[in-house]
């Protein structure tokens, strides 16, 4: 599988920006996937993961209520609407897929759990 991400730049707090992850080489529709994030001098973070069928979703506690993850399995494209950005939100974001499908309802939390990764997208968020 490769991750193509997108949909990453300058924006001012407030703003609202929508990532995408366009996959080729295998259909993504049984797989769980996530997004990552990776600001300047810290840890790769998880953002959100969504189950393969989009209905279970995980956010983490900085961004939710103001970041909707979704899959278009059609499209083979995951997603990542990110509305009120907020300074803390500035960071190269990953897209990821396991190396298998995940079974149904799941979506895993460790990156080490992540195998295919696309090539990272940079928000910057600034006044």
């Amino acid at each position: 599988v490769q991750l193509q991400a997108s949909g990453g730049g300058s924006v001012q707090p407030g703003d609202s920006l929508r990532l995408s992850c366009e996959a080729s080489g295998r259909t993504i529709s049984r797989y769980g996937m996530a997004w990552f994030r990776q600001a300047s001098g810290q840890e790769r973070e998880l953002v959100s993961a969504t189950s393969y069928s989009g209905l279970t979703t995980f956010y983490a506690a900085s961004v939710r209520g103001r970041f909707v993850i979704s899959k278009d399995n059609a499209k083979n494209t995951l997603y990542l609407q990110m509305d009120s950005l907020k300074l803390e939100d500035t960071a190269v974001y990953y897209c990821a897929a396991p190396r298998v499908p995940t079974v149904s309802g799941a979506y895993f939390t460790r990156s080490s759990d992540y195998y295919y990764w696309g090539q990272g997208t940079l928000v910057t968020v600034s006044s």
